[in-house]
């Protein structure tokens, strides 16, 4: 879990873009907006796991619970 997760989000963002760019050169405006919000979503779900890992590390640490 490194610099990996950033190229992963880099990646995904950039696929995202390019595919509501083309949706919406095909004048579906509706459909490139979910096909962003299903983009950041999944983003989300990488980040929140992230934040998952990161508080179960501190609980260790610190021998909570």
């Amino acid at each position: 879990m490194g610099i990996d997760i950033i190229f992963k989000i880099a990646a995904i963002g950039i696929l995202i873009t390019v595919i509501t760019q083309v949706i919406k050169k095909s004048d579906r405006d509706d459909i490139a907006t979910l096909v962003a919000l299903v983009g950041l979503i999944i983003v989300l779900t990488l980040v929140i796991n992230m934040i998952s890992e990161l508080f179960e590390t501190i609980k260790n640490i610190f021998n909570l619970y």
